[in-house]
């Protein structure tokens, strides 16, 4: 439907138009881009279309809800407060920890609400809370689908929607209850409504986008906005319309994100301390302090009261016994090195990057063969949207010197499917004039060279398949130099000829990514930092056995010795799939005594433990509330040693237990020493009430 990429720019009127061509000179309101318009998108278009599309969200969700059951509570942190909204409303809205409201999550609470409301009616479980997450990654893929239809075709909507659910990362994130997997949703859902508008200079549409970055913001903060500059300038760029009106429409959309994020905003800040729990990763119990500091900033700089590994939080992170090299620094587990290459180094590497240098060359390439597009084009205008979006996110996530997790690139796995989506097919089209020939060539035989490096950072793990991932990459890049059109063979061949380098180009490129995405799925995860891959993989991230810390251990052992507890307050790995583990301070035994003693009490809160990990595993065990002192690290000051003094005079909590929490008791944190509040509420517990031991542990009645 556009012209094909020549040599001359010229076109054959036979030929299938692409957005690789570099003299389309045709505005969006044109007759001949309105019958674009009309076959990607309303309906006048083949008959494998559809099919194809149910096709790719049925094998979505079949890859997603598959084997699900066995991810059990997966982070126990969330788990504990979808469990809290399950139970109590204002829990719910404000995303307390637990259902007597003492202190959230360190996150604001978007990201719990489907899943909280799922568990209410359906009752709270595993699955009730891990269903929603994966069918939020097949809408994920279908808007993905969507979107990138609109401009290139249903072959390049699927190839990118196909790209995405193969990405090893959103296999995990789509199976797991961190925010990610809601926050991605949000992300292509504003793309997709941008990609509408950018149409007919849609300001209803560009509303909208704005309204889903704003819940973008509510689900992870600013991680929300990443995409705001390439959704902008997309709409700035392409939209057909004057320079003023792109701009009031933008502002428009300015308003979308302020009334959706800014309402919340206002309706936490004005709302009396004493009537809604206190905001976790604050020093001051404030939303803003929390967005621009601790979850702002200080991810960027690495510094700030309450970073662990950084500021006034770095001391008494790394006293917990937290991991080595520094949180921005040298650990896998939180990213490895700042550096333009952390996105294909050994943490990010095999979550996201398989298709990455694809979708970089791709993008290249079409931004290029479209040079001489006309402003409105909504070919270029997507590359623009896609791409900006890669740059933007994958340049902050690498230079980033605060907390960064591995998992966090699951928000760059739309933008890279989305560009390989289009880049690839409209090459394709294009494919008789030799330089988007030598192109494509080229970036299938290094797609395919890449997967087999990537792969062999686990040499243990299917060692054939780099042999054949590379072979399959030689075939199909001189199938794509010497095509069959050139060939002179008859029709029907040369349409199965063509078919058979597309299978086989298809093979090459993704067959790697594939594979560690099934693997992916198949493996169960829990714990704060899970990474992709199969069980026992010795390749990148938390879930590397040389790193000695496996984010995804169910069963409390240390990952390089098999032996002994290995839950210093990260997530609660220790509570198991099903969450029946997670009393701190010992073994088993020591579990189940305290998971026992607490089930017993009818106390508001059955305990109070330094650290959230220990909290939120004693909650999922005891169906009990447990105030988490110190919030998520132990760093928190709440409560202080007045309130806490409060609540054991009205006899609100049941039991002090020791031990547990980064930052606060756990271990290297000496003994019952902590930050902020926490030092103070364990030396008064000390001096006035009598310590027991309950298994391994060391418990207090506050209630004597």
């Amino acid at each position: 439907m556009t012209s094909t990429i020549s040599p001359a720019g010229a076109s054959s009127s036979a030929a299938p138009r692409s957005i690789s061509s570099g003299h389309a000179a045709h505005s969006p309101g044109s007759a001949h881009t309105a019958s674009r318009w009309t076959r990607y998108a309303f309906g006048n278009q083949p008959r494998w279309v559809r099919p194809s599309a149910a096709g790719l969200l049925v094998a979505t969700a079949v890859l997603y809800l598959w084997n699900l059951a066995a991810t059990g509570y997966a982070n126990s942190f969330y788990a504990a407060a979808i469990q809290a909204g399950t139970k109590d409303w204002t829990a719910f809205l404000f995303g307390s920890l637990d259902a007597g409201n003492a202190i959230t999550v360190d996150k604001p609470p978007a990201a719990l609400w489907i899943p909280a409301l799922a568990g209410r009616i359906f009752g709270f479980s595993p699955l009730s809370m891990l269903v929603p997450e994966a069918l939020m990654g097949v809408a994920a893929v279908g808007f993905l689908y969507l979107a990138v239809k609109r401009t290139s075709g249903p072959a390049a909507g699927l190839l990118a929607g196909g790209a995405l659910a193969l990405t090893p990362v959103a296999a995990l994130m789509f199976k797991f209850n961190n925010p990610d997997a809601m926050l991605t949703l949000c992300l292509v859902l504003a793309a997709y409504f941008t990609t509408r508008a950018i149409e007919r200079a849609g300001w209803k549409w560009l509303m909208a986008a704005g309204a889903v970055i704003g819940l973008a913001f509510l689900t992870k903060m600013l991680e929300g906005f990443l995409t705001v500059p390439a959704l902008g300038l997309a709409y700035l760029w392409a939209a057909p319309t004057s320079i003023g009106r792109r701009v009031a429409h933008l502002l428009g959309a300015l308003g979308g994100i302020a009334v959706v994020a800014g309402s919340y905003i206002a309706l936490f800040q004005l709302t009396p301390a004493p009537a809604r729990p206190y905001m976790a990763g604050s020093t001051t119990n404030s939303f803003l302090e929390l967005t621009f500091g601790y979850n702002g900033l200080a991810r960027i700089t690495g510094s700030g009261e309450g970073m662990p590994g950084g500021g006034a939080g770095g001391a008494a992170g790394g006293a917990a016994g937290g991991p080595g090299g520094g949180f921005g620094g040298g650990n896998s587990g939180f990213g490895g090195a700042a550096g333009l290459a952390r996105m294909f180094g050994t943490s990010f590497g095999g979550e996201v990057s398989w298709l990455l240098p694809a979708a970089l060359i791709l993008l290249v390439a079409g931004l290029w063969f479209t040079r001489r597009e006309v402003r409105t084009s909504t070919g270029r205008a997507s590359l623009i949207l896609w791409g900006g979006w890669l740059l933007v996110t994958a340049g902050v996530f690498s230079f980033m010197s605060g907390i960064v997790h591995p998992y966090y690139s699951v928000a760059l796995a739309p933008a890279i499917g989305a560009l390989v989506g289009i880049g690839a097919v409209e090459l394709w089209r294009g494919r008789e004039y030799w330089p988007a020939r030598i192109v494509l060539a080229g970036t299938i035989l290094g797609t395919s060279i890449w997967s087999a490096v990537l792969l062999g950072r686990d040499a243990s793990w299917l060692p054939w398949l780099r042999i054949a991932v590379i072979i399959l990459g030689v075939l199909a890049a001189a199938g794509i130099l010497v095509p069959v059109d050139a060939l002179g063979t008859a029709g029907r061949f040369k349409r199965a000829g063509a078919a058979a380098v597309v299978v086989v180009s298809l093979l090459a490129g993704g067959l790697g990514a594939g594979a560690w995405t099934l693997a992916t799925a198949a493996t169960a995860h829990s714990g704060s930092i899970p990474a992709s891959g199969p069980a026992g993989s010795s390749a990148g991230g938390f879930g590397n056995r040389a790193t000695g810390f496996r984010g995804d251990r169910t069963d409390g052992t240390d990952a390089a010795t098999g032996t002994g507890r290995f839950d210093p307050g990260f997530g609660g790995a220790a509570a198991g799939p099903g969450g029946a583990g997670g009393g701190p301070g010992g073994e088993g035994p020591a579990d189940a005594a305290v998971t026992a003693l607490l089930s017993s009490t009818t106390t508001k809160w059955s305990a109070i433990v330094s650290g959230a990990s220990q909290a939120a595993s004693l909650e999922l065990a005891t169906n009990t509330n447990v105030i988490a002192l110190g919030g998520w690290n132990g760093g928190d000051p709440y409560p202080t040693l007045a309130e806490f003094q409060d609540m054991v005079s009205r006899g609100e909590i049941g039991y002090y237990i020791q031990g547990g929490g980064m930052g606060g008791e756990g271990r290297g944190g000496g003994g019952m020493s902590g930050r902020g509040g926490n030092s103070e509420v364990a030396a008064w517990v000390q001096a006035n009430f009598q310590a027991q031991t309950v298994g391994n542990s060391t418990v207090y009645d506050l209630t004597k």
